[in-house]
């Protein structure tokens, strides 16, 4: 049976399907007959085109949504502020408007909006939102916005128009995401900005981030790939799903050790669904050697998605979420996704590499080959991404833990 408050799942103006939940408060999924006329494109691999229910009692459809929404302490904020219950349909209900990718997740008497409607943030709220790390649901309560991002970290979204930071009404899409500093982790802005320099530095398709401060405090502004502007400069969304959506994972188990994916069945995700696969399993092999490399052991499946491109592509998404974990005291310095079964970076040798490259179908001289290329780029591009930085943003002597993490590490590799 139905639910009498079951909730539509919209793409801009079209309706795309349905959702409901049972007794049990899991969620089932049912597409609209027009969308799958039209051929319109599946919301998932998980989820693909077809007539028939995707039942409560299947997950299939629960794990996807569900992987919509923020997680652990950013999730129980938002349950206390909005002062609803604690259950993945509900929070669809309150923040669905507006998610990652293409999606608005609307109670079913409500009809998207034909006007994108914002609220113009100035000066003194923005620093109110900064220090408050993006928590806006007071301070527009007339207006509430429904904006639901993935993750444990706070962030918030944001349309940025001629240099003015514009809140999102209801559903109304954002260009950016806003992150914070943290009580525990001040730098976190600086470094994932510096890392993703880094990054860039090397050649791997990145986010486009820059750091900023207001009243001594910084925080990230993160341009996001699954938007794009229109001639009338109204903003559009493209539709993305993480590797969890992908691989019919729920959030958590987004790390390999917690029954995850494993660095394998991402690359057979690339080679299945890419429409360039060849180039986005050698920008997914990099990425992971950085990982291991430059100390960013938070790189689990969540922060790997797929894109829905305007052509009809579909491409393995930039890189986001890219920080030096090893350099911030207190965070677990385990991989994410295991080399060769071996989580420990400091520990990694080609042997444990060879291993990877057998589960991936790949000849280990070729992944050598990727691991020892990234290790000699990274040293000879450190010092300039860190020029980069500073150019931009100032100097930060913190940065100094990052460089020891990344020269330590490549070192390490090259001499093996």
């Amino acid at each position: 049976m139905l639910d009498p408050d079951g909730l539509n799942v919209w793409s801009d103006q079209q309706l795309v399907g349905y959702l409901w939940r049972n007794t049990q408060g899991l969620i089932g999924f049912r597409y609209e007959e027009e969308w799958l006329a039209q051929g319109e494109f599946a919301i998932s691999h998980t989820l693909p085109l077809q007539q028939e229910d995707f039942t409560p009692e299947d997950s299939l459809a629960h794990r996807f949504f569900a992987n919509l929404l923020p997680e652990g302490g950013v999730r129980d904020q938002i349950v206390r502020d909005l002062k609803i219950a604690n259950t993945d349909f509900d929070l669809l209900r309150a923040i669905g408007g507006e998610c990652a990718g293409a999606l608005s997740i609307l109670q079913a008497e409500h009809q998207p909006l034909t006007e994108h409607e914002y609220h113009k943030v100035s000066d003194e709220e923005l620093a109110n939102l900064v220090a408050r790390r993006g928590q806006v649901y007071t301070w527009t309560a007339n207006e509430r916005p429904r904006l639901s991002l993935a993750g444990a970290q706070d962030k918030c979204p944001i349309l940025v128009k001629d240099d003015t930071y514009w809140l999102p009404k209801k559903e109304s899409p954002s260009s950016h995401i806003l992150k914070f500093e943290l009580s525990d982790y001040r730098h976190l802005p600086a470094y994932e900005t510096f890392t993703t320099v880094l990054a860039e530095a090397i050649g791997l398709p990145v986010v486009d981030i820059q750091l900023h401060s207001i009243d001594n405090t910084h925080y990230a502004l993160i341009e996001r790939y699954d938007r794009y502007s229109l001639e009338n400069g109204q903003i559009a969304r493209l539709h993305q799903e993480d590797f969890c959506q992908a691989l019919g994972f729920g959030h958590e188990r987004k790390y390999q050790e917690d029954g995850g994916p494993t660095f394998a069945d991402c690359y057979r995700l690339i080679q299945e669904v890419s429409t360039d696969p060849a180039n986005d399993v050698q920008h997914l092999l990099r990425w992971q050697a950085f990982n291991v490399l430059a100390g960013n052991s938070d790189g689990h499946a969540k922060n790997l998605s797929l894109l829905h491109q305007t052509n009809g592509e579909i491409r393995l998404a930039p890189f986001y979420d890219l920080v030096c974990t090893r350099a911030i005291e207190r965070i677990d310095f385990h991989l994410a996704f295991s080399v060769g079964e071996e989580r420990n970076p400091g520990v990694v040798t080609f042997k444990h590499w060879d291993t990877l490259a057998n589960h991936c179908g790949l000849r280990p001289q070729f992944l050598r080959d990727q691991v020892q290329s990234v290790a000699t780029e990274l040293l000879e591009n450190l010092e300039s991404a860190r020029e980069k930085f500073e150019s931009l943003c100032g100097e930060y002597a913190a940065l100094q833990r990052i460089e020891q993490v990344v020269t330590k590490q490549c070192q390490r590799t090259l001499n093996e």
